[in-house]
């Protein structure tokens, strides 16, 4: 997982573009620039000081008037640039941007890494695993029913029954016809683990999250997509025999989730806390601490 390439985009509200940018800037130094168009997106760039580009981007969707929108893109990343990304959203939270229920994270890993095998193992796992997923990351059922769908059944039994063996063979799953041009807002983006991008952008894209300001939360999200990710493309074979939901023994079972995908010892540890925070029952205990007895 540490050695996946990623990047984010958080977005914003309460705050102009020029401001977060400015934020951003004190992080990462470099040079700001209004580029302005498109329009519809009137972005600003900031040019930090190893050449690489931060975005803050208008976006229609989110709840405030275009001047209080911003959505910020981050360059490529890698694992050892966490640090500075928790730097970068800490500036855009003291410059008073905000985030409500408009605004959402979508995080981004490099889709050269993953063939076929390795897609058909990623969507097998989230289906097995997604009741649980979306209890732990409390998504809406109004983001689950628009912006981040869960995994098409359809596709699934195409993944199951003809088993694709290419690329071009899993875009004709996904699609229904093999699409050689994949436009930005195909409607088949929309989904917690959006595959269209892999046509689009070159990534895989994951929009599971509401959005946050806090920085540790974020570098949670990151270190959960990365062992996600690197789970599927190292594993021979995965099952989507979809879990059963248990509220009352939820956040075992999704501690036993995180470990098994690699998310173990101190180093991992404030992310599986907050990762858990939604879900009831014990982290250690899948039926509750068992009681002490008397000495007979």
């Amino acid at each position: 997982m540490r050695t996946l390439r990623f990047g984010i985009e958080i977005e914003t509200i309460g705050q102009t573009r020029e401001r977060v940018a400015q934020a951003i800037q004190q992080v990462v130094g470099g040079t700001i620039h209004h580029v302005g168009t498109p329009f519809c997106y009137d972005p600003w760039h900031v040019t930090d000081a190893r050449g690489r580009t931060w975005k803050v981007m208008a976006d229609s969707s989110l709840s405030a008037p275009k001047r209080l929108q911003a959505e910020v893109v981050s360059p490529i990343l890698h694992y050892e640039d966490i640090a500075e990304l928790q730097e970068v959203v800490r500036a855009v939270r003291r410059a008073r941007a905000k985030v409500d229920h408009s605004t959402g994270i979508h995080i981004h890993v490099d889709a050269g890494r993953f063939d076929a095998k390795a897609l058909r193992n990623l969507v097998k796992i989230v289906n097995k695993q997604e009741r649980l997923i979306e209890h732990a990351l409390g998504i809406s059922q109004a983001r689950r029913a628009r912006w981040c769908r869960g995994i098409d059944q359809a596709f699934l039994d195409k993944i199951e029954k003809q088993r694709p063996r290419s690329l071009d063979d899993i875009n004709r799953a996904w699609y229904g016809y093999h699409n050689t041009r994949p436009v930005h807002y195909d409607s088949s983006r929309y989904h917690g683990v959006n595959l269209h991008n892999v046509w689009f952008r070159g990534t895989v894209e994951y929009r599971w999250f509401d959005s946050t300001l806090h920085a540790g939360k974020v570098k949670a999200y990151i270190q959960f997509v990365l062992a996600l990710s690197a789970k599927a493309i190292r594993a021979r074979a995965s099952s989507s025999k979809r879990r059963d939901f248990n509220p009352d023994t939820a956040k075992y079972d999704f501690r036993v989730f995180l470990l098994h995908l690699g998310l173990i010892g101190d180093e991992f540890k404030t992310a599986r806390l907050h990762l858990m925070a939604n879900l009831n029952g014990s982290a250690a205990w899948k039926n509750g601490r068992p009681e002490n007895r008397p000495a007979a």
